[in-house]
């Protein structure tokens, strides 16, 4: 029974640490590749191999202070807006079209005069791009809320919904609507 144990961890770890390697976010790397180095810790108990338990003991160790670090870093985070005319927004909208197609297809900026549009800057960097239509009941309807791949860990929505309120009620938005959500 215990054989059978072992060789499944000894799997489970081999999965987990595969897949966090094909994650593209620091996050889900670092805890996905835990699981899989607390798996072999406790594989090599059951199979008494010492430098197994000690090599992915260290492993784990690194992963907890880099997710420890991740955790308290203090990022500056900012809402900029922007007019239609602003010459980053089209390479922004270009060099993202795939992923963006894939959650807004078919978006394009237009000409709107009742939108809202603004980019959340962290630490200076356009994360995230928004630009929604208000009506005159302060309903803001989503045309796109997209966040670029690396900053897709919530802190962007975070800002965005908690110290970004004040901002949006001035703008007279008292509800954001989503007509249609992909993926």
């Amino acid at each position: 029974m215990i054989n059978i144990l072992a060789q499944l961890l000894g799997y489970f770890a081999f999965i987990f640490l595969a897949i966090s390697l094909w994650v593209n976010n620091d996050i889900k790397f670092r805890w996905i590749n835990s699981l899989g180095s607390l798996s072999f810790v406790f594989y090599g108990i059951l199979i008494q191999a010492f430098p197994i338990v000690l090599t992915n003991g260290v492993l784990l160790a690194i992963n907890i202070y880099f997710l420890f670090k991740i955790y308290r870093r203090q990022e500056k985070f900012d809402l900029v807006e922007f007019r239609n005319d602003a010459a980053l927004v089209p390479k922004f909208l270009s060099f993202y079209k795939k992923d963006i197609d894939a959650y807004f297809p078919g978006f394009a900026m237009g000409e709107e005069e009742k939108e809202i549009r603004f980019v959340v800057l962290r630490d200076v960097v356009v994360a995230n791009l928004f630009v929604a239509t208000v009506n005159s009941n302060g309903d803001a309807f989503v045309k796109i809320n997209y966040t670029v791949p690396k900053y897709r860990d919530y802190k962007v929505g975070r800002f965005l919904f908690d110290e970004g309120k004040e901002f949006l009620h001035n703008k007279g938005i008292k509800r954001i609507i989503y007509t249609q959500v992909h993926n």
